[in-house]
């Protein structure tokens, strides 16, 4: 008789989040889910091989239950034309290149069925009743009651080939605001039928789904249901509502239930870094007492000690994480063996993971550009280990350095600065990007681990560099534009990076010269309370971002989650003023560039394009717009109007013969970029 091993103990640090949670028919190792995000790859038969090893490095790395991105069950569902499906079983096969991946390193995954509804940005969509989403311009066809029954049998064909395609279980998408949440409120569903109007006849569409797919996939299948609590639209579910339909889906055979945390053409934002660690956990712990099935909470949860804290409320039984585990595939085995100071933390700036999914581009990671890129950006050792000097310690020379060293190059990295950082020091000041005090820890720690020789407080010259180092990576960043009004040089007239390092405290009134992201950034500083100058990451103040932004965890006599919005008022007035016409911060991030902009428009600041700037004296800062000149009294002029190169080695150390390379802010610096940065340092150094 095999004896039976025994159970290992407790977690010193994390005993809630790795305590195994036995389901019935399996067990898993960790509360770890990893939850679903589209990543590009699943569109494309070729691109499988790709997808395969972007889960297997998560699988390696220790997470206890995977999600895919989002497949349709048919055309009508589609996210997009020719997005990614799950309709005949010849598409079986490129489906287990991903799950042997996973099973390879003894992990689990989870097909997400996702039918768009009307979010589909295509010709075909269909949903409960005919109405266009204000996201979309496309208006959706109504189902009639057979099309519904042609809905639910498409999805349980999905399930049963994702069973045959070796996944663990699926996922169904039933939040978001995709087509079984429009079926669930009354905001999208208008129908009189047996599929429309009281709750029961609403959420039918949903328990249906699960119901059959529990029939057909057997009882030893996972089944994730993503369940709505919390839409932040008007007309949404009711509390009552997200009770009912929650039992109702744990009586038709679900397995886990995963919280689904507002739609996608709702005004409040719910995952970018503005938004507070696990700010909306308490709705998950709301309804606890009401199912027995697991729950799953989620949103900005991207430190194990968050998780921690978490479980051990017992507000949840498990914590998804998309985009943490997207920075860092290794996240949970570090927080299993106790390195948490090593984690690569998601900052939630949605740059190069959602932003890149809404421009038809594969994801990626602005702290890990090698997400996604598994298969093509590797960092084999070096086959002739070389001396190499990094000039410049910001995000492109700390990317390049430790990458460098990694791979086994001797590396020395100069900095004139008494940190490393560059520009990442004035950003982690702007309230909104304190997770930015993350990435700094993170290195620190990345150059202590591949030994980087760091001098500080150094200015590297030609002559040292030409004769000490076999290649020199320049990453020296940048210097602010200078602008050529008339008193550019008054007293009033102060550089943003004056006022982001405290050298400078503006006055009660202060107009902003220029609105691309670092404007956009400065006014956010501007208008808020000032923080203490140190090192130490502020926490944020969940409840009081939800009463700023309208968030009623209580559903207080509305629906949806929806309150009243109060913001705190401006601690100074703001003009953010553009030379170009048109719309103040048309160019930022697709994903997030709304939330900047109602943001200062809740901190009143006045933001005005086609500005032409005729110059500030003792009065103030006189400006012409539309042709009327008009003089803004202010204290200060802030200059935000771009930033030049800066690269007085490169011309030197190439006419000397060495070998340089230029990257990040040195190379190009139309726009602070650290994207770009940390991804091309990451990618030179790893062809040194």
């Amino acid at each position: 008789m095999t004896a039976i091993p025994p159970a290992a103990p407790p977690h010193p640090d994390f005993p809630h989040l790795f305590a195994p949670l036995d389901l019935g028919f399996c067990t898993l190792p960790n509360r770890v889910l990893m939850g679903s995000m589209h990543t590009g790859l699943e569109d494309k038969a070729r691109d499988f091989p790709k997808l395969a090893a972007y889960f297997a490095d998560r699988a390696e790395g220790g997470v206890g239950l995977m999600v895919t991105g989002g497949f349709s069950p048919n055309l009508e569902g589609w996210l997009k034309p020719f997005g990614g499906t799950l309709r005949w079983p010849w598409d079986v096969g490129k489906h287990r290149q991903v799950t042997r991946a996973v099973h390879a390193h003894g992990g689990r995954i989870c097909l997400q069925i996702l039918h768009a509804g009307r979010y589909g940005y295509q010709p075909l969509q269909v949903a409960p009743s005919k109405l266009k989403a204000p996201i979309n311009p496309f208006t959706p066809r109504a189902l009639s009651a057979g099309g519904v029954e042609r809905q639910i049998r498409a999805f349980v064909r999905t399930a049963k080939l994702a069973r045959d395609g070796g996944y663990d279980g699926v996922e169904v998408m039933g939040s978001e605001g995709y087509l079984l949440n429009q079926f669930t409120v009354p905001r999208t569903n208008k129908r009189d039928d047996a599929w429309g109007g009281d709750v029961n006849k609403r959420m039918r569409f949903a328990v249906e789904i699960v119901r059959r797919i529990r029939e057909a996939c057997g009882p030893d299948f996972i089944i994730i249901y993503r369940l709505s609590m919390l839409d932040l639209v008007d007309d949404g579910g009711s509390w009552d509502d997200v009770v009912a339909q929650a039992k109702a889906i744990e009586h038709a055979g679900a397995t886990i239930i995963n919280t689904g945390i507002g739609w996608h053409e709702a005004r409040i934002p719910t995952i970018a870094t503005s938004v507070p660690r696990a700010a909306f956990t308490g709705i998950t712990a709301r309804l606890k007492p009401h199912v027995r099935l697991p729950l799953v909470t989620t949103n900005r949860i991207n430190m194990p000690a968050v998780a921690e804290r978490i479980l051990a409320a017992g507000e949840a039984d498990m914590v998804s994480m998309a985009r943490p585990l997207l920075a860092d595939p290794q996240w949970v085995n570090k927080a299993r063996v106790r390195r948490v100071d090593e984690i690569n933390t998601c900052i939630a700036c949605n740059q190069a993971c959602l932003d890149h999914v809404f421009q038809n581009r594969t994801a990626s990671c602005l702290v890990n550009p090698r997400a996604c890129a598994e298969t093509e950006l590797v960092y084999r050792p070096a086959a002739t280990p070389k001396k190499v000097a990094v000039v410049g310690a910001g995000p492109a020379g700390l990317a390049a350095a430790t990458v460098a060293a990694e791979r086994g190059h001797k590396v020395t990295l100069f900095d004139a600065a008494g940190e490393i950082g560059g520009q990442f020091n004035f950003a982690k000041r702007i309230p909104g990007k304190e997770e930015f005090f993350e990435t700094l820890r993170y290195y620190r720690r990345k150059l202590e681990l591949t030994r980087v020789d760091v001098r500080l407080n150094t200015r590297a010259d030609t002559t040292t560099l030409a004769t000490a180092f076999d290649e020199v990576v320049l990453a020296s960043g940048i210097a602010p534009r200078k602008v050529d009004f008339a008193g550019a040089d008054h007293a009033k007239v102060v550089s943003y990076l004056d006022v982001l390092s405290g050298r400078v405290v503006p006055g009660a009134k202060v107009a902003i010269v220029g609105a691309g992201g670092i404007g956009f950034d400065v006014a956010e500083f501007l208008v808020h309370a000032a923080r203490p100058f140190d090192d130490a990451m502020p926490a944020l103040d969940a409840p009081h971002w939800r009463r700023e932004w309208g968030v009623d965890l209580g559903y207080d006599g509305n629906r949806g989650g929806l309150g009243e919005a109060r913001p705190d008022a401006p601690v100074r007035e703001v003009w953010l003023l553009q030379r170009s016409p048109g719309k103040p911060g048309a160019k930022l991030g697709k994903t997030t560039g709304w939330i900047h902009r109602a943001t200062l428009k809740a901190k009143q600041v006045r933001m005005l394009g086609g500005v032409e700037y005729v110059g500030v004296d003792d009065e103030g800062f006189h400006i012409r717009v539309d042709g009327a000149a008009q003089t803004l009294a202010v204290d200060h002029v802030v200059i935000c109007a771009g930033q030049e190169p800066y690269r007085p080695l490169a011309e030197e150390l190439r006419a000397a013969g060495v070998p340089v390379h230029v990257i990040g802010g040195a190379d190009v610096a139309a726009e602070l970029d650290a994207k770009r940065a940390i991804n091309q340092g990451s990618r030179v150094a790893a062809a040194l």
